[in-house]
């Protein structure tokens, strides 16, 4: 990642956004976003871009320094060698520390190294337990407003039991999916959006469910998101 242009671009894949969907999100055009991919990102940008991704904006013009803000840094502990990321910070902590998962080949693998970290309190009072939890990037906009794509989504992977207008990840056809749950006829799984305008209520079998691959991987319990645009 040479350029600032790389960095965007990589930055952008961390956070399963399209260029298109971010140019959309920054009122450009795609064009804009090309040129920044190839000429790097203007100086006028900068703060706004750094701020977007909580990246520092001297790594993002340079590459050079941190990636991310000292004080996040400092907050946690480090890695251990072997790249694993246990789910609680140190003894006595009022934190965890959620690994974050991208879909790679079919699979939900974590990214070592990259996580989030949550009130341990929060996890408490939601019953979910931190072994269980995990952090993943919302990977459509069926969800918008409530969520739009590339939000950083808390998921519960114990809670599997459907409950009727409850939000769950899901797995289907090798892709990953973001939908309200309910079931229907005959144990026929129902998939709602936020976006129900653009995006149709589905509805699967038991046997389409099988044929399909569709696993529900777990509850939605906690999200977090920009505003996609500063008022005026």
């Amino acid at each position: 990642m040479n350029t600032s242009g790389d960095r965007l671009k990589a930055l952008l894949l961390e956070c399963n956004l399209t260029p298109s969907d971010f140019a959309a999100q920054r009122n450009v055009t795609p064009q804009h976003v090309n040129n920044w991919f190839k000429r790097g990102v203007p100086l006028s940008r900068l703060d706004e871009l750094a701020d977007l991704f909580c990246v520092n904006r001297r790594w993002l013009r340079s590459g050079e320094g941190s990636k991310h803000p000292a004080p996040l840094a400092a907050t946690l502990p480090p890695t251990p060698a072997n790249g694993s990321l246990p789910p609680l910070l140190a003894h006595g902590s009022e934190h965890t520390r959620l690994p974050f998962h991208r879909l790679q080949e079919s699979t939900l693998q974590a990214l070592p190294g990259h996580c989030q970290v949550i009130p341990r309190h929060a996890l408490e009072a939601l019953q979910v337990a931190p072994h269980a939890a995990i952090c993943m990037s919302m990977p459509g906009n069926n969800m918008a407003p409530l969520f739009p794509r590339g939000s950083l989504l808390g998921i519960d992977r114990s809670f599997t039991r459907v409950i009727d207008g409850e939000c769950y990840a899901l797995l289907h056809n090798g892709r990953l999916r973001v939908n309200y749950l309910s079931l229907g006829h005959n144990g026929t799984l129902c998939l709602h959006s936020h976006d129900r305008l653009n995006h149709p209520s589905e509805r699967y079998t038991a046997y389409q469910r099988r044929i399909q691959g569709l696993e529900i991987l777990g509850w939605v319990f906690w999200w977090s998101c920009l505003r996609p645009n500063r008022p005026g």
